[in-house]
């Protein structure tokens, strides 16, 4: 319908409402009867009258449960309920906002399944697990220094580290901010969080020794030998880490179109959620995990054989790794069983998928590859997000003696002083 169609139509409202055509008390009467029955039909608990000839139902009482409302007219009961509908859709908990920020993200797409259910886990411990239970309080109840002392007290209670503590304030500042649009709270979210009295030294510091972060040159070698000897497909699976850095999940989703002569092409990863119904679904999302992570991985000629395994493997089938005895795709966890029976058959200290990736990355950076080739191939924006937290020290204890024995002027300081 155009502009003048529109107007048109005003115009024949207007007239109609002047020459009394149309009632406008009658109209606005018939709208509110509308929404009555609209909210009272959201009510899901039974309505009867009792043998005293009163109105009865339940309504939610605030803890989790719910309380008995009892009226002499029906009218008077529904009026009730309509009442505590309105005040709940005007001043929700902060569940309920939380809920509507978190699933609409993911109806807009703006985040995966997958970050929508880690986003639930993290709001289940800090606000309904807690003591607190600040989840079951209305919204516009909680003032700014409220929450400040909330998030103050998470931070003590759980002995947060600095990342945990940065993810609970982006979800609250999140939530929050909708609320704001909302006109559900009305102090400044950013201020909030800018004002919290918390330091440096209150974060949890969490040491990680080199040997549980990466796989040294001895570990490398054992497990790599013994992966080429048996190559089976979850082996080869684990080898491919080893050779690419590539993410386990970006493995087992790789295609048969994926892999070019020389390189691999990294376009999809595994991810998990949780359905409708409450159960953990695995599928592929067709982009990695990161926008950087959309990229071109380069194979050395020297392990150019590992390319021509690949293409040998199911080749006929959508996906390259898939399960030997249902023929099913293979999942991330499958290859996650194998590493760590791996790791204890060969008496390797106990490390991840990730690992083997900060393993493969620290060779690139102990190398001293270029930044654009160690970008590329790990799926990285910057370098200093590599250093900062793939670069770790795979040498042996051994190793690193026998390194300090050649520099001369340790030697010389070792050397025995002679007796006078």
């Amino acid at each position: 319908m155009d502009i003048s169609s529109n107007q048109v139509s005003v115009d024949l409202l207007q007239y109609a409402v002047s020459e009394g055509i149309i009632d406008v008390s009658s109209v606005l009467t018939k709208i509110e009867k509308m929404k009555r029955q609209e909210i009272l039909n959201k009510h899901t608990y039974k309505i009867w009258q009792g043998k005293d000839g009163s109105w009865k139902t339940h309504l939610p009482d605030g803890k989790g449960g719910r309380k008995l409302v009892s009226k002499r007219k029906r009218e008077k009961l529904e009026e009730t309920i309509i009442a505590y509908y309105k005040e709940e859709a005007e001043n929700p908990t902060v569940k309920e906002v939380f809920d509507e920020w978190n699933d609409r993200r993911l109806e807009l797409k703006k985040i995966s399944p997958s970050t929508h259910l880690r986003t639930v886990q993290f709001f289940e411990r800090h606000f309904i697990r807690d003591k607190e239970k600040m989840a079951n309080q209305k919204i516009k109840a909680i003032s700014a220094m409220e929450w400040q002392e909330f998030l103050e007290k998470q931070l003590a209670r759980y002995d947060l580290t600095a990342k945990a503590f940065s993810s609970l304030k982006g979800i609250v500042r999140g939530f929050l901010k909708r609320a704001k649009k909302r006109e559900l709270i009305h102090f400044s979210v950013d201020e909030m969080l800018e004002d919290l009295d918390v330091s440096e030294r209150e974060f949890k510091r969490v040491i990680h020794e080199d040997y549980e972060e990466v796989y040294d040159e001895d570990e490398t070698e054992k497990m790599v030998t013994y992966l080429k000897d048996n190559l089976d497909v979850h082996n080869m699976a684990i080898l491919l880490m080893f050779a690419t850095g590539m993410r386990i999940g970006e493995i087992v989703a790789l295609k048969h179109e994926d892999v070019e002569d020389g390189y691999i092409k990294v376009r999809r990863t595994e991810t998990r959620y949780k359905d409708a119904t409450g159960h953990y679904v695995t599928t592929i999302k067709d982009y990695p995990k990161t926008k950087a992570g959309v990229r071109n991985i380069v194979i050395p000629d020297e392990t150019g054989w590992i390319e021509t395994k690949l293409k040998l493997l199911n080749p006929f089938g959508e996906y390259i790794f898939i399960q030997p005895k249902n023929g099913e795709r293979m999942k991330a966890q499958a290859v996650r069983r194998r590493l760590q029976q791996l790791c204890t058959k060969l008496k390797i200290y106990q490390k991840s998928p990730h690992k083997v990736r900060k393993t493969y990355g620290t060779i690139l950076m102990d190398a001293n590859a270029d930044d654009n080739l160690l970008l590329q191939q790990m799926g990285h924006v910057d370098r200093n997000v590599s250093e900062r937290h793939y670069h770790r020290n795979r040498k042996s204890i051994e190793q690193k003696r026998k390194i300090l024995e050649k520099i001369p002027d340790l030697r010389a300081i070792a050397n025995e002083t002679k007796e006078a």
